[in-house]
């Protein structure tokens, strides 16, 4: 799991669609355990400003330019109320990215998560668990 924790998205999504062919649970149980970008939306607010902060700025920029709405909004709205339009403004004029790049900034960003939670800066509730 940790290998696939630092390989490319494309790659890691290649390998747990392949097992789930073969070993369902096994690919389920991988899934349960793995942390994307797009789980941030996982994390209370004050884990998300945390991991903002900590992040570098071009790196949240490229993250969220292949996002979903949800991911997106839920960014926004943990950046200081002063910069939340610079910011989306940074991003139109940012224009086109190679996808690779934002799959790489956000695992660059997946990894600043990682390092707040191996800390203890953060928590990373897990689909099977409950934070109290």
């Amino acid at each position: 799991m940790d290998i696939l924790n630092v390989c490319s998205r494309s790659v890691e999504k290649h390998v747990i669609e392949s097992m789930e062919d073969t070993e369902q649970d096994l690919s389920e149980e991988i899934k349960k355990r793995m942390f994307v970008f797009e789980d941030i939306v996982l994390l209370d607010d004050v884990a998300i400003r945390k991991v903002l902060e900590k992040a570098d700025r071009d790196d949240l920029l490229k993250a969220v330019k292949a996002v979903g709405p949800e991911v997106a909004e839920k960014v926004y709205g943990n950046l200081p109320k002063g910069d939340i339009e610079a910011f989306k403004a940074d991003v139109v004029k940012m224009g086109r990215v190679r996808l690779s790049d934002v799959e790489a900034a956000q695992q660059r960003i997946v990894s600043v998560i990682r390092r707040l939670e191996e800390e203890g800066g953060i928590i990373v509730a897990r689909a099977d668990e409950s934070v109290v």
